[in-house]
């Protein structure tokens, strides 16, 4: 008997990077990830902020810092992101 090997394609978990704003929560920072995104009518590009909760469990990163976020489950009502890495520290 052949055991048959059951492969599911999970989508690959969303990442951004952005500025954190705001880190006066415990164990949670805010991130401002910016976009560009050409206007339809116009041409020109618009600059779109997207304002999201991360999960910080170490209480790392601070205002200012150029942070990487992940997608995963949800960890309260608005938190569903979390830290993935802190790629550049502010001055």
């Amino acid at each position: 008997m052949e055991e048959q090997v059951v492969q599911t394609n999970k989508p690959a978990k969303r990442s951004f990077v952005g500025i954190v704003t705001s880190d006066k929560m415990d164990k949670t920072i805010v991130v401002s990830v910016s976009t560009k995104k050409l206007h339809r009518l116009y041409k020109k590009y618009v600059t779109r902020v997207k304002k999201c909760k991360a999960h910080d469990e170490k209480n790392d990163a601070h205002v200012g810092d150029k942070v990487r976020i992940v997608e995963c489950r949800p960890l309260s009502k608005e938190k569903c992101w979390r830290l993935a890495e802190i790629i550049e520290r502010a001055r």
